[in-house]
């Protein structure tokens, strides 16, 4: 299954093996296993969740920042109510490799909902 769009492709191939989920962002890409991508899936979904529990409560002009950590990820999700960004920082459990990945808007939006469907999508 691929998704590409201006900016952005997102990639799930289980005939790769280990490394079956790409995600790419302007320059650059990573693989994940299908484990990282379903912890990154999850952390979407709370920090997306928390967005929704404070949204009402904002100005669309007001800035929030959100944090949410869980090994092996760290996500920060920064702007407005209804535009955002979000950054990742990526430390594998047996600290084999480590990456950071910036996605900004409107790419953020839409892979957040992207790898929402991508994963739902295997059920």
């Amino acid at each position: 299954m691929v998704k590409d769009q201006k900016g952005w492709r997102l990639l799930r191939d289980f005939k790769k093996g280990k490394f079956c989920f790409l995600i790419s962002v302007d320059n650059w890409s990573i693989e994940l296993q299908k484990s990282e991508f379903y912890s990154l899936y999850l952390l979407l979904l709370k920090i997306n969740e928390q967005l929704l529990v404070i949204k009402d409560q904002l100005m669309d002009e007001e800035s929030i920042t959100l944090e949410l950590e869980k090994l092996p990820w760290y996500i920060q999700l920064e702007g407005k109510k209804n535009e955002w960004s979000l950054r990742f920082v990526f430390e594998s459990q047996d600290q084999t490799r480590s990456f950071e990945m910036y996605w900004p808007i409107p790419i953020a939006q839409n892979l957040f909902y992207e790898i929402k469907n991508m994963w739902e999508s295997m059920d």
